[in-house]
């Protein structure tokens, strides 16, 4: 998650406006350099419209009329900006003081790469609040303009905006930074009412009776046995904690029961960590309905041994052989077991996840193992390889057909993969190879949660936890027009990257557990300290599925004897020996199985002059995550 937003030092503040000057020397920007707004066509940006219309309708509709005093009295404007900078819409002047045309155009792209520093594209790469003056701004057509932004997260805690006010003219500056702070959590907080509000209890907490309702105060949403499934970033900030998945009974002195009873709008006193005093109140679902009770939720209920206990989560003996336990999939990299530890709390979530890593670095079996650790895991996972379906069948595929539809369809139909899905789990494998016309279709599939197969008018509904994959760089090609932008963001929920295996920090002890669980499969030779150490030294650009076929091959070959190099293929050698070369070339490589991805990329970005695009190549990682870890730098 992003750092949330907190007041700057005057300090910190200057070492953002550096941090940002840096960043857009490295993009070859000068001080003369015209902005590129990089304008969308209309009908991308209807389309983008559409996308954060909930977003659009909260600011518009319950923000936008408290601060209308300030748009009437003063020469400035408030911006909604999406999380890539575009512009949705604009409040107040069309034009400032001066009449000069200040790219603030619904359509246009406020990023440091094409225009500089500024309040939208800094406050977006930081994640942080901040003010940036007229001189501040790094190119010159800039300075006659002082903007302050917020960055918006949604209600999974990840970035989905900015909101910004600009002006030629002189605004008081501490008023105005934290005016558009509190525009920034008015619109988070209105945002979880619209999503929890109609079904699960939100509770609002605060020092002080007289600021309960205010847009300071913590909130936290609760389903109807106690667990926290969301809060705003305040609450997150004044607790000091990770509040997912907590019951409120670990966080304030009382139980769910108490809270259900409390009487609507008496606000409660209660000790918060055993520690704080804090005035609470709850505000029950709109949709109150009547449940029968089953005293078996409570916890001390255990079924006769014969049964199979009720529940969500599966039982260890519940999961198949082939699949890798949620504990297995990592065995000391830090990045994987917080990438682990992160898609399985989002896989009892409405949110989707999109899955980057190098092909074979081992993403269907993450998402096998993940599905059946959920509480999907007694239906279906459906995994789709978008590469291997000939374009003219993905449609027919992927939503079904009735009898009859097209030449060659089978006479009794078919339910199509999505259906087949419905209660379980879709994986759009190399979902970057789907032809853009049935993009098209599938767009509306996971808009509309419906399936009409071809030849058919019926629609059948269709409840699936979708997790997609690729191995390009998707933004690239929705930048070159071969992937549509409102699926790529309808995907996008949680991005999480695979790390290819020479990347892996725990490379070594990988390779033991993968060939231990072929030794279960069929009895092998072990390893010697002597073999893992010429197998930790291969670059593996084939990734994990490279290192299963490696090692079925030696074991084969070794039968029951010690695994020795000949019995290794003779491609083994080649990459190794084509990996020496390189390094006897002087090409920049890193010894990442023993270095910290941190490290790495510290090390490379002073090699590479901070060129971020030749830094990620190096690493062997996405720029995102260069970018990402730039701007943990720049926070700390």
């Amino acid at each position: 998650m992003l750092r949330p937003n907190v007041n700057l030092t005057d300090e910190e503040h200057k070492q953002q406006i550096e941090a940002s000057w840096y960043r857009c020397e490295q993009f070859g920007l000068e001080h003369a350099t015209e902005p590129n707004f990089s304008t969308l066509p209309s009908g991308e940006l209807n389309d983008l419209r559409d996308q954060h219309r909930s977003l659009l309708e909260t600011t518009e509709n319950e923000i936008i009329p408290y601060y209308e005093n300030i748009l009437s009295n003063s020469a400035c404007m408030i911006v909604l900006a999406d999380r890539q900078g575009h512009v949705l819409n604009t409040w107040g002047q069309k034009r400032f003081g001066r009449g000069q045309y200040h790219g603030l155009v619904e359509g246009n792209q406020w990023t440091e790469q094409g225009v500089g520093t500024n309040a939208i594209g800094t406050a977006l790469i930081s994640g942080r609040a901040i003010q940036v003056g007229r001189d501040e701004h790094f190119l010159r057509a800039n300075r006659y303009m002082v903007g302050s932004a917020s960055p918006i997260f949604d209600t999974g805690n990840e970035l989905l905006g900015v909101l910004d006010i600009s002006s030629d003219a002189y605004l008081p500056q501490d008023h105005t930074l934290g005016m558009v702070k509190l525009m920034s959590l008015s619109v988070e907080n209105r945002l979880i009412f619209t999503a929890f509000q109609q079904d699960h209890f939100i509770l609002s907490f605060n020092t002080n009776l007289t600021s309960l309702d205010s847009h300071w105060s913590g909130l936290l949403v609760l389903d109807d046995r106690g667990t926290i499934i969301s809060a705003n970033r305040r609450a997150e900030v004044v607790l000091a904690r990770d509040l997912s998945l907590l019951n409120i009974s670990q966080i304030f002195d009382c139980d769910m029961r108490e809270i259900k009873n409390q009487p609507l709008h008496m606000p409660m006193k209660l000790r918060a960590l055993g520690r704080y005093q804090f005035y609470v109140k709850a505000l029950p679902p709109v949709t109150q309905v009547m449940k029968v009770p089953d005293y078996r939720t409570s916890g001390h209920y255990q079924a006769p041994a014969a049964s199979l206990p009720s529940q969500e989560a599966p039982l260890p003996s519940q999961i198949p052989d082939n699949v890798i336990p949620l504990d297995e999939l990592e065995h000391g990299d830090e990045r994987v077991r917080r990438t682990v530890k992160q898609a399985h709390k989002i896989m009892e979530k409405d949110i989707p996840i999109l899955i980057h890593g190098e092909t074979g670095a081992g993403k269907e079996i993450f998402v096998r193992s993940l599905h059946y650790h959920s509480s999907r895991y007694k239906e279906m996972l459906v995994a789709v390889n978008c590469a291997a379906i000939p374009a003219e069948l993905v449609e027919s595929e992927l939503f079904g057909y009735e009898k009859g539809a097209f030449t060659g369809a089978q006479t009794k139909g078919s339910i199509g993969l999505i259906r087949r899905a419905h209660k379980g789990t879709l994986f759009l494998d190399e979902i970057g190879e789907m032809p853009i016309a049935v993009q098209s279709r599938l767009l509306r599939v996971l808009q509309e949660r419906v399936v009409t197969p071809l030849g058919s008018t019926e629609a059948y509904p269709v409840d699936v936890k979708l997790i997609s994959a690729t191995n390009r760089h998707l933004k690239e090609e929705v930048a070159e027009g071969r992937f549509r932008q409102d699926l790529y963001y309808r995907i996008s929920g949680l991005n999480i990257e695979l790390p290819a295996l020479k990347l892996r920090q725990d490379k070594r002890e990988l390779i033991a557990y993968v060939h231990e669980r072929l030794r279960a499969e069929e009895p092998g030779p072990a390893l010697t300290e002597a073999m893992l150490d010429l197998l930790e030294e291969h670059p593996w650009p084939g990734n994990m599925r490279q290192l299963v076929h490696v090692l079925k091959v030696g074991m084969a070959m070794a039968d029951e004897d010690e695994l020795e190099e000949w019995h290794l293929p003779d491609d083994f050698f080649d990459d190794l020996n084509n990996s020496a070369d390189q390094d006897d070339a002087g090409v920049s490589h890193s010894d990442t199985s023993k270095e910290p991805i941190e490290e790495t990329i510290a090390r490379l970005l002073e090699e590479h002059q901070g060129n971020v695009s030749r830094t990620a190549k190096a690493a062997g990682v996405s720029r995102n995550t260069v970018y990402k870890y730039v701007r943990q730098n720049t926070d700390s």
